[in-house]
């Protein structure tokens, strides 16, 4: 038996909930003529906030709460370039009292397995103060859709 980590895997489609499309940039190409990986953040930040503005859980500008990136984690299986159409896939894996951990994929348009896949946890506070709050009731009914049914 070894002692060994587990060596991460590309993700099937079905292991998410949602799918966004993202267009790569001209300037998300590093000189390898790949998206650089730190574009590969933004693209799950993008995902999260898109889906939870659209599903009107998620008010940026006049919110009482807000969510605040404390962890993101990234695992890359093959390259993404531009120009590419991207689809984000999303889960969320756990929700907390005041904190949700998202699983986000990104694949390249059509392929079955991602390209790159991580995690995206973030922990909702009162605009005004900065402290942990709970989770409104429309973030929770929005988040529903994304877990795993029962």
């Amino acid at each position: 038996m070894s002692d060994s980590p587990r060596r991460p895997e590309a993700r099937p489609r079905s292991h998410y909930r949602h799918f966004s499309p993202i267009h790569t940039r001209w300037m998300d190409n590093d000189a390898y003529g790949h998206v650089n990986n730190v574009v590969y953040y933004s693209f799950f930040d993008t995902a999260v906030n898109r889906y939870l503005i659209e599903a009107g859980a998620l008010d940026i500008h006049h919110g009482a709460v807000i969510g605040l990136v404390v962890e993101t984690h990234c695992n890359y299986f093959a390259p993404l370039e531009f120009p590419q159409l991207v689809e984000a896939g999303l889960r969320v894996a756990h929700v907390g009292a005041s904190s949700v951990r998202y699983e986000v994929g990104l694949f390249a348009a059509g392929a079955p397995a991602t390209a790159a896949a991580g995690h995206f946890v973030h922990v909702y506070v009162d605009r005004a103060s900065r402290r942990p709050a709970p989770l409104p009731a429309p973030l929770l009914a929005a988040l529903q859709s994304l877990r795993d049914p029962a």
